[in-house]
């Protein structure tokens, strides 16, 4: 799906594979941590070397083998990675040396017909070395010694890395709509993510905490390409250890920045939760259209009544995002979820829709002759006119003699006769008030 070159970086747990590619990239975008196993899941990463664009993933730690469940899943990920991959990349300690578990993993490699890169970590001295070419023992052809954390030999390899490219296509890349998937731990976003993309792309595990990176994903539907990122469940913040947790948290915040669309995954049979309230406004402080998915549905008691009421729930306990739209769904069960891709994009074309000036104006002059701005310490508001500024979110400039005479609440009286009027379901609106001499 991915129309850019794909390399994957492979190895067993704490040999340096995150901090080689946060030096690939140019940021720490990897999460680089001294305990084994912090990369769990697939981790995509856009970077570019010599001219050439190309997606880095990083994977977990490959243990064959290995009894536990958690483990197995990290190897079945590093596999999927594997196969998508245009160029491996398989990373070793050189301080540690050669271990049963480096052989284990160049026998899985060793079938591949793909460019197969063998690189020796954490060397001081990348040209004359002798501890890389003990790994000329696992077949894999010649060692690259590097040093990821002070940049040695990197240059070089990434030099390699392009030359295993294929050419480059001549074909634009496709139009993408960007969907950050969030929400508190164990809401169901990693299964919802799943059920999307019809396999299980993410590791979908019962312990709060399992996905502690932002993971991109192109999913084509009808002609249509998304991109899903499922995110690390957003904790309350003093409930946040400094670390690895905390690094999963700024990446879901930056999740949020770069989306499109963002869907809030509630737990349907929890409800509402503080937390979830915390989730939805930093969505509509970002500008960002919003989709609320009620998950789990299928295990809520219901009778007749139970949507429409469970829907005047969601109005007040996030009455700040009303303007959402809801979907009740079952990431287990399949149950509407092609309606998360529907309500997405419509939210995203809501958030980019542009109101021409002489319409908006009719029902900015229709809403204050309604119901006409009240009095304060002897002055009233009056607004001349407005124009739509910008899109993403769309914004309103609204031209008055004394923007300090706008009340909260009459602010959002307008908001709602726009809303009204032109509809603007699923993304936040901005009203501006400026006065009348700023115009032009």
């Amino acid at each position: 799906m991915n129309p850019l070159p794909t390399v994957a970086v492979v190895g067993r747990p704490n040999v340096g594979k995150s901090t080689f590619i946060n030096r690939m990239v140019g940021a720490r975008e990897a999460i680089v941590h001294d305990m084994p196993g912090v990369t769990r899941d697939r981790l995509y990463m856009r970077t570019d070397w010599n001219g050439r664009d190309f997606v880095v993933v990083d994977t977990g730690g490959i243990v064959p083998g290995t009894d536990e469940e958690l483990l197995q899943s990290v190897e079945q990920q590093a596999r999927v990675a594997i196969e998508e991959a245009d160029v491996i990349v398989f990373i070793v300690d050189g301080e540690a040396g050669v271990t049963p578990v480096d052989e284990d993993v160049a026998n899985l490699l060793r079938t591949t017909k793909k460019p197969l890169i063998l690189a020796v970590n954490k060397l001081d001295n990348v040209t004359e070395d002798p501890k890389a070419s003990e790994f000329w023992s696992l077949g894999l052809g010649e060692p690259r010694p590097i040093s990821s954390m002070h940049g040695l030999g990197i240059g070089d390899l990434l030099d390699e890395i392009v030359g295993g490219f294929p050419p480059p296509s001549e074909e634009p890349p496709p139009e993408e709509l960007r969907i950050a998937i969030v929400g508190k731990p164990n809401a169901g976003k990693s299964s919802l993510t799943n059920a999307l993309l019809g396999h299980e792309r993410m590791i979908v595990s019962p312990v709060a905490g399992t996905t502690r990176d932002a993971v991109d994903t192109r999913l084509e539907v009808n002609g249509k390409v998304y991109v899903l990122v499922d995110t690390a469940g957003i904790r309350k913040k003093a409930r946040v250890d400094f670390g690895v947790e905390q690094f999963s948290v700024v990446r879901a915040l930056k999740a949020v920045d770069r989306a499109d669309v963002v869907v809030l995954v509630i737990d349907g049979v929890e409800g509402v939760t503080e937390q979830d309230q915390r989730i939805a406004a930093i969505a509509e402080d970002s500008g960002k259209a919003l989709v609320v998915a009620v998950n789990k549905w299928d295990i809520v008691p219901k009778d007749t009544h139970t949507m429409a009421s469970y829907r005047k729930i969601l109005e007040e306990e996030l009455r700040h995002v009303k303007w959402a739209e809801v979907v009740f769904i079952s990431a287990k069960t399949g149950q509407r979820i092609d309606q998360v891709l529907e309500a997405a994009e419509r939210a995203a074309e809501e958030n980019s829709r542009r109101i021409t000036t002489g319409v908006l104006n009719e029902v900015i002059s229709e809403a204050t002759t309604m119901n006409p701005p009240p009095a304060s310490h002897g002055k009233r508001l009056r607004i001349y006119y407005a124009s739509q500024a910008v899109t993403n979110p769309p914004t309103f400039l609204m031209f008055c003699n004394e923007p300090k005479l706008v009340s909260d609440h009459y602010k959002r009286y307008l908001e709602n006769k726009i809303r009204e009027a032109f509809g603007f379901s699923g993304t936040p609106l901005r009203l501006v008030f400026r006065p009348r001499r700023d115009r032009g």
